[in-house]
């Protein structure tokens, strides 16, 4: 059975799974004993935001709340999860109308059975999907992290974990009737980094950036 192949286990409610399958389009208005996955989708989303705040929120313990914000933004996006649904083969399952080639079917069947499990089988469960069919297969954290992560945040949380002290040192001037900044980075006493820019936080990342480049695979 393909669909217990993609969630990992068998399903006890089957009836819940082939309503989170089952797009709008291919519920007629004379049959109203057939019901969309949109009631499954708004759930799933929810959870969904649920899981995904957990997971950031442990795996990541040094990012501050607007960047733990963005980066979950980035896990649910539409794009994230039609490509996730597309990759688990669940566009092969869902009933629609043959004329419907939207893109953004596969996200929100995605998010439907994300719905449907949390009905059949709770929480935990639910959790557990997303944690190892969907994040530990299919979505590479760490690399949404690396681009989405501003630099700072990640020497910071470097050097917290590794128990080193750093600095950023900054040095303000005047360039084109502007303020400008000029950033070095500091790490165990030594200098890691250096950055200018006409915005003191766009300097402080060029300086961490050059120091992040060098560390990055230790993250």
């Amino acid at each position: 059975m393909k669909l217990e192949r993609i969630l990992g286990f068998y399903p006890k409610k089957i009836a819940i799974y082939q309503q989170a399958l089952t797009h709008k389009s291919h519920v007629s208005d004379k049959n109203k004993v057939i019901k969309s996955n949109e009631r499954l989708e708004f759930l799933g989303d929810s959870v969904l935001n649920s899981v995904i705040s957990h997971y950031l929120f442990s795996k990541y313990p040094f990012i501050d709340e607007g960047q733990l914000t963005q980066l979950r933004s980035r896990f649910v996006s539409r794009e994230t999860l039609n490509t996730v649904a597309l990759k688990i083969g669940l566009g092969e399952l869902i009933e629609k109308k043959q004329e419907d080639k939207s893109v953004s079917i596969l996200g929100n069947a995605l998010e439907a059975i994300i719905g449907a499990i949390y009905v059949d089988k709770g929480y935990d469960e639910t959790k557990k999907f997303v944690y190892k069919q969907l994040i530990g297969v299919h979505i590479d954290s760490d690399k949404i992290v690396a681009n989405e992560t501003n630099f700072k945040s990640r020497v910071i949380e470097w050097c917290q974990k590794n128990k080193i002290d750093f600095e950023f040192i900054t040095d303000e001037s005047e360039k084109n009737q502007r303020s400008f900044f000029s950033v070095t980075l500091l790490v165990g006493g030594n200098e890691k980094g250096k950055g200018e820019a006409f915005s003191k936080k766009k300097a402080e990342q060029h300086a961490a950036q050059q120091f992040y480049e060098a560390i990055k695979e230790e993250l």
